[in-house]
């Protein structure tokens, strides 16, 4: 569990680090799509903004393009379930209010079991 804790807070503490390569900004509706990239161009973040705040569902990968956390933000604050991957394992956090409920590992056959 401190492992997932940890990943959390490496992976999402710093959504807008300085980086090489700029965002990419696109309007879609009344918001506003951004995609961050790594050093070697690979997608390292991608989801929305509505009003300035991150809104909606955002994505990050790893440098070699790897799904690495998937969650929603909902006026600047993380909300619902989020889901964190590892090479061994799951990890699905639940946020109220941007802070953690609860914190659960999973095994990596029980997120295709849930779709």
């Amino acid at each position: 569990m401190k492992k997932c804790v940890i990943l959390v807070a490496i992976l999402f503490s710093g959504i807008l680090v300085a980086q090489e390569i700029k965002p990419e900004l696109e309007v879609v509706g009344n918001k506003v799509k951004a995609t961050y990239y790594h050093e070697n161009g690979q997608v390292q973040q991608e989801g929305f903004f509505k009003d300035g705040k991150l809104d909606g569902v955002w994505v990050s990968y790893d440098e070699k393009g790897n799904k690495v956390a998937v969650g929603e933000y909902t006026d600047g604050l993380k909300t619902g379930k989020w889901i964190f991957f590892n090479e061994k394992n799951l990890c699905e956090v639940s946020y109220e209010n941007s802070k953690v409920a609860s914190v659960k590992n999973l095994q990596k056959n029980a997120l295709a079991n849930r779709n």
